[in-house]
């Protein structure tokens, strides 16, 4: 490798020089690939038993409706106390969640509701968990790598989602479900321990505000921004009309059409591979118009879903797929980045949990609308409303002024730990 190539490298990667973040990256990447053998572990263990597939449904609901219900709750507990305080306890407390749940399925046969309520604990912890992580993140890099920060974030979560579910297989395989979930369990303290070893700015006093009024504050800071909106709602829309449909009725095609789960894995991991490339190209670009370059990376989800609708070869199909993983992942590191630089540090976490309560609020929604749809426009109809309607909200958000005409001008101030805000930092800008 010449010393040109290893500088750019090292610039590509300059955050995780910095010793905060790579602490942060270490124990944050662990833990997902912890989290992503969850779904795989969680259905095994509670299948061994021999109950019907419907318990699993109740399971990952389980898991899923206290994500949904408490986020809110954790964007103003992120903005009012030590977010890496925050952190640290969302993850000591799914870690002894999963022990416990490791624990009786390996020594005995845990009632459906032992899995529900010790489920319903790790979504829960995860409803704590990101609001905090998007406050956070601004404090522990520096202000011109905070992009870059963001993509290897990205990065390690697509990473996770290709690595996790191939361990959860072979651990189960040889040793059970329940080696697997007690491992996750693990990799949860091993987060915390990183996070406890983070550096950051002493805190200052909280204000005394009441828990009602710090929400209705993050509310107005939320909708006083037409571009935050527009997206959250596009955003909300995806995943009710295009994701749901896609992951339930994808699998039905691959099924019906192309030989089997084998095909659907196949093209759910290319996705994956396209998401990791995606991640490594937003290292490299800074464009001066985030919401732009990241609403134009929406538009490829189309393709894969109009493909299953065609049945086209598998092959092409995860090609297209590739595609998409790529457009979504640089969307999600240029709007985390754009959050983080243009929203006020003390409201930050607040802000964030209106945006992940958009963004997953309504997928158990599209999930349960999938099948109904389905028997009303047929599983071709629905997928070519889903790719249609990829199409019309992507084009619908970019033609909205203020997704097109925001800039990435601001320099992100650095913060102390209960989101109070210091001078700023002067520095390159994106």
């Amino acid at each position: 490798m010449t010393g040109q190539n290893r500088g750019a490298l090292r610039q590509r990667f300059g955050v995780l020089g910095e010793r905060n973040y790579r602490l942060f990256f270490t124990g944050y990447t662990t833990s997902l690939v912890g989290a992503a053998m969850v779904p795989v572990a969680l259905t095994f263990a509670v299948l061994q038993e021999g109950r019907p597939a419907s318990d699993v449904g109740y399971v990952l609901a389980a898991e899923t409706i206290p994500l949904v219900v408490l986020l809110l709750a954790g964007g103003v507990v992120g903005d009012r106390l030590s977010r890496r305080a925050v952190m640290i306890s969302a993850d000591l407390m799914r870690c002894v969640s999963e022990l416990l749940l490791a624990a009786l399925v390996i020594t005995g046969s845990p009632p459906l509701w032992a899995f529900m309520v010790l489920a319903g604990v790790i979504g829960a912890g995860q409803a704590f968990f990101n609001p905090a992580l998007t406050g956070l993140l601004p404090l522990i890099v520096s202000a011109n790598r905070l992009q870059q920060a963001n993509a290897l974030k990205g990065l390690a979560s697509s990473t996770g989602q290709i690595i996790g579910p191939a361990a959860a297989g072979l651990i189960t395989a040889a040793g059970g479900p329940g080696w697997a979930i007690a491992i996750d369990g693990a990799t949860y303290a091993v987060s915390a321990l990183c996070l406890a070893r983070v550096h950051l700015p002493a805190a200052a006093a909280p204000q005394p505000e009441g828990f009602v009024t710090q929400l209705a504050a993050g509310w107005t800071e939320f909708r006083s921004r037409t571009w935050l909106w527009v997206i959250v709602t596009q955003f909300s829309l995806f995943h009710l009309l295009v994701y749901a449909p896609f992951m339930v009725l994808g699998a039905v095609v691959a099924k019906t059409a192309l030989g089997g789960a084998a095909a659907w894995g196949f093209i759910l991991t290319a996705q994956g591979a396209g998401a990791i490339l995606g991640g490594l190209a937003v290292l490299r670009v800074q464009p001066r118009r985030p919401l732009v370059t990241a609403t134009l990376g929406t538009f490829a989800f189309a393709a894969p879903v109009a493909l299953l609708a065609l049945r086209a070869p598998t092959a092409a199909i995860a090609a297209a797929a590739a595609i998409s993983g790529v457009g979504i992942t640089v969307f999600a590191a240029l709007w985390d980045t754009t959050l983080q630089r243009h929203v006020p540090a003390a409201v930050l976490s607040r802000v964030s949990a209106y945006d992940w309560l958009g963004s997953v609020g309504l997928v158990p929604l599209g999930y349960a609308l999938t099948g109904p749809l389905a028997s009303t426009l047929g599983v071709t109809g629905t997928l070519w409303l889903a790719a249609a309607w990829t199409v019309l909200g992507s084009a619908t958000a970019l033609a909205v002024p203020a997704v097109r005409q925001l800039r990435t001008t601001r320099v992100p101030r650095r913060e102390t730990d209960d989101g109070r805000s210091s001078p700023p930092i002067t520095g390159a800008h994106a």
